[in-house]
């Protein structure tokens, strides 16, 4: 398996600190609001990561972070003249259920700055007492980036006297313009932590080198842990405060590997909140299955920006709609888990740093292949044990095609109306069981109306949106 370094620029080799074990960590949301397809596109990167490390049989430890201390968690909360944990627990749920909804998986590990409070202050202890930090006559602590030879080795980026360090106005008692808070001193009645250097909140950076170091962290080699990834907004200065602070602390780098994802564009304009064109996946996930958002925004290179548009992911949609029909073409064939030489080319294409154009290219001339030869006379029992494993490999690996074909094509039919047709397809069935074939036809005009196919197989009735 090789990854892209994004700190080498490179292509490398994945070779783990311990054999059979991966550890990785990502940078997670701040819930103070709705997640957006920025955050959707990260969280997806990375659970195909995970999924292709396992595929690869790896023993995978993935922990990415909740932020659930932040300034702007604390203005929504006095906006909403809410509790600041009702704030944040609402917002983590909901990234919990959306993320579901496009087949994320949960992480092994999923701290919370609130739980890791003890942990930033040994580190900010460490660092204080090996002199790579200090502390101002107002209680705030800062990171003495002149005192580590290394700072800037991440990004390879020369500093510029306005680069932004923090989120909050920063003090103009600051050794260097580049020195990064660790402790911010809050001294009104907003939300405070105590801590041995006074009370404040923890500084932007911390949190994620101390999870780590709590969580994941090999103490006796070289680097903390395999992978750090996120944003590529992220590189800096957040990943490289991250490293900073580690290496300085610790005496080993952060991570062996880095990986950065692109940006989210829509309609070929940077996604932000400033420009009001941060699309939040909540809404899009009104318009569009959560899987078809799935395969659309994985369907472009993770360390490409993607460009978000209506007609792009129609067609996608319609790219998955074909696996779909294969699968209820097959529906009923025994589910198959072998290996095939489909399976073995999707593994290797994937592991060339996830290359998923190449595989969603296999995937479509499998899909070909077998509908031609399905399309023959002959029961063709290999060449549908072998689909049927290729439909699961794809499921497992890259996580599409879980739902029942015929539900996968009723997206779009309100609850109610389900119900509806549900209830007509039981008193149809009744019907037929009585052999009162002149209601049975009558009740199938009545669920036709709602502008569906009807299909009766072996395994029962189905039917699907036209």
């Amino acid at each position: 398996m090789h990854i892209f370094d994004s700190v080498q620029k490179t292509k490398r080799k994945f070779t783990p600190l311990e054999e059979g074990k991966v550890t990785l960590y990502v940078c997670g949301p701040t819930v103070y609001d709705d997640a957006h397809l920025g955050h959707a596109k990260s969280a997806l990167v990375f659970d195909l990561l995970t999924r292709v490390l396992e595929a690869n049989g790896y023993t995978v430890t993935y922990a990415r972070n909740i932020t659930d201390i932040d300034d702007k968690i604390i203005k929504k909360a006095i906006e909403q003249k809410k509790d600041i944990k009702e704030i944040t627990d609402f917002y983590t749920d909901a990234f919990h259920t959306e993320m579901q909804a496009i087949g994320v998986k949960r992480p092994t590990l999923e701290p919370k700055a609130t739980q890791s409070l003890e942990a930033m202050y040994a580190l900010v202890q460490q660092l204080l007492d090996k002199g790579h930090a200090y502390q101002i006559a107002d209680g705030d602590v800062y990171f003495d980036t002149a005192s580590d030879s290394k700072y800037l080795s991440l990004s390879h980026r020369i500093q510029n006297e306005e680069d932004k360090q923090e989120r909050v106005e920063s003090s103009s008692f600051k050794r260097n313009s580049a020195d990064f808070a660790l402790w911010k001193s809050v001294k009104d009645d907003s939300v405070t932590f105590d801590s041995p250097f006074g009370a404040g909140r923890p500084g932007w950076h911390l949190e994620c080198s101390a999870m780590i170091e709590k969580h994941l962290a090999y103490k006796d080699r070289e680097f903390a842990i395999d992978i750090h990834g996120g944003g590529a907004d992220l590189l800096f200065p957040h990943h490289e405060n991250e490293a900073a602070q580690t290496r300085c602390a610790t005496n080993h780098a952060l991570a062996n590997y880095w990986m950065h994802n692109g940006f989210v564009n829509i309609d070929g304009e940077k996604m932000s909140k400033s420009l009001g064109n941060s699309f939040f996946l909540k809404d899009a996930l009104k318009e569009y299955d959560g899987e078809v958002l799935r395969f659309y925004l994985l369907s472009t290179h993770y360390r490409s920006d993607f460009n978000f548009n209506t007609e792009d992911l129609m067609h996608s949609k319609k790219r998955l709609d074909r696996l779909y029909r294969l699968k209820k073409r097959l529906f009923g064939v025994a589910q198959n888990e072998e290996d095939t030489a489909f399976s073995k080319a999707l593994l290797e294409t994937l592991n060339d740093d996830m290359n998923v154009s190449t595989a969603l290219a296999l995937i479509d001339d499998m899909i070909s292949s077998a509908n031609e030869t399905l399309d023959t006379a002959g029961k063709h029992k290999q060449l549908k044990r072998e689909t049927m494993a290729n439909l699961a490999y794809i499921e497992k690996v890259l996580g599409f095609g879980l739902k029942n074909p015929f539900e996968y094509f009723q997206f779009g039919v309100d609850g109610a109306t389900k119900e509806q047709i549900d209830a007509l397809i039981a008193k149809r069935n009744e019907a037929k069981k009585a052999k009162d074939f002149s209601l049975s036809d009558s009740i199938r005009d009545e669920i036709l109306a709602f502008n569906v196919n009807l299909m009766d197989t072996p395994q029962g009735t189905f039917w699907e949106k036209i």
